[in-house]
């Protein structure tokens, strides 16, 4: 499997100034810790409120994955979020555009070394990568975070939270 890139790698403060600008703040634990909040348990990131939980060997892509649920939810579910998101399919989907977008305002990664990060971890979408499947077939995410006011007609962030 290839490696992806981990938070380590790309270092803490991109990811601090990043989540800040929706609210969140970064906990970055000892090595070895359990990542509290973790869905997947691992390395992988962990949210619980608006803390995004993550150590040395978590993945970026991961990282950005949960922040993009913290994003991406309704307040009434952002203010008892711990660990599950309890998304639906196309809120899930809605958040791994959200994830390629964000990685693109990550200085030392970008939406090309997500796309292939996704496709490291396991991720399947039914052209075959990431890559195909943001590019050809995720119109009805990119729908939804538009109809949620969570990126514009340019395909940009808009730095806010779902309000509904």
């Amino acid at each position: 499997m290839t490696r992806v890139i981990s938070c380590a790698q790309l270092g803490r403060v991109p990811l601090v100034t990043l989540l800040a600008r929706y609210g969140m703040r970064l906990d970055w634990l000892p090595p070895g810790s359990e990542i509290a909040g973790s869905f997947w348990g691992g390395s992988e990131a962990g949210l619980i409120g608006n803390a995004l939980l993550v150590r040395d060997d978590t993945p970026v892509h991961s990282a950005l994955h949960e922040a993009g649920h913290f994003i991406c939810m309704d307040s009434a579910r952002r203010a008892g979020l711990h660990t599950d998101a309890d998304s639906d399919d196309l809120e899930e989907v809605a958040v791994c555009y959200l994830q390629a977008i964000l990685a693109d305002h990550l200085p030392g990664y970008d939406r090309r070394q997500l796309l292939l990060d996704m496709d490291a971890w396991g991720y399947s979408f039914r052209l075959g990568s990431s890559r195909a499947w943001f590019e050809q077939d995720a119109g009805d995410a990119r729908d939804w975070l538009c109809r949620h006011g969570l990126i514009d007609a340019r395909n940009q962030p808009t730095w806010q939270l779902r309000q509904d």
